[in-house]
């Protein structure tokens, strides 16, 4: 038999390929096998029949466990994003005091500390972003500016604080990936989850504007 991935005779897209992060939740279901299943194990005896319940239970007691931790590690990317919207608010006003800032940053800063804008945490993530944007476009416009100590220290703590945003999305991504993992593990977690009616959840993503100036040519 062949390899299937055979990298003597490599079938390559020259163009390459970009990818996006489906936003579809799958919903868990299982067939009438696994409810056979169940009536063999009674059919079999009790003890059997006993045990598999038990089974379903820790099953059950787990992927309650796992949703909190999902909760967790959404609210430390919350509040991350929560320090990082106050550090860019005290660096705009820093601006403000020095040049003419765009004063629709102070609105849309408004908006996020009143939380009229916080519908997700990607849409958050993409308007705290535009902010960023917003603001080194004004700083890089003013060379002088970066001589501020107080301006640059806050700019210092804005991008460490984007380096720990960027690994508490891996976290929250590696336990959706554990979740989704987990649904469709037959039988006792499949057939929990099923019963439950969970779904499948989505990673946190970039917005397409992100990935587009990833592109660009910084340098």
């Amino acid at each position: 038999m062949a390899n299937e991935l055979d990298e003597m005779n490599p079938v390559i897209n020259e163009q390459g390929r970009d990818i996006n992060v489906i936003e579809k939740q799958i919903p868990v279901k299982v067939g009438k096998g696994s409810l056979v299943f169940e009536i063999i194990l009674w059919v079999l005896g009790i003890i059997p029949g006993v045990i598999f319940m038990f089974m379903k239970i820790n099953a059950g007691n787990y992927l309650s466990k796992l949703q909190q931790k999902i909760q967790h590690d959404a609210s430390q990317i919350d509040n991350y994003l929560e320090q990082r919207v106050v550090i860019l608010e005290n660096v705009a006003k820093l601006l403000d005091k020095a040049i003419d800032l765009d004063k629709s940053t102070f609105s849309e800063i408004s908006a996020l500390r009143s939380g009229n804008s916080l519908n997700s945490l990607n849409n958050v993530a993409s308007k705290v972003e535009d902010i960023n944007n917003k603001i080194n476009f004004a700083v890089e416009n003013y060379p002088e500016l970066k001589s501020h100590q107080e301006i640059a220290d806050a700019m210092q703590q804005n991008a460490y604080l984007q380096k720990e945003i960027t690994a508490a999305r891996e976290t929250y991504n590696d336990t959706v990936q554990q979740w989704n993992s987990d649904i469709f593990s037959w039988p006792t977690k499949m057939i929990v989850a099923a019963k439950r009616g969970y779904t499948t959840r989505i990673p946190f993503t970039t917005s397409t504007e992100i990935k587009n100036r990833s592109r660009e040519v910084f340098f």
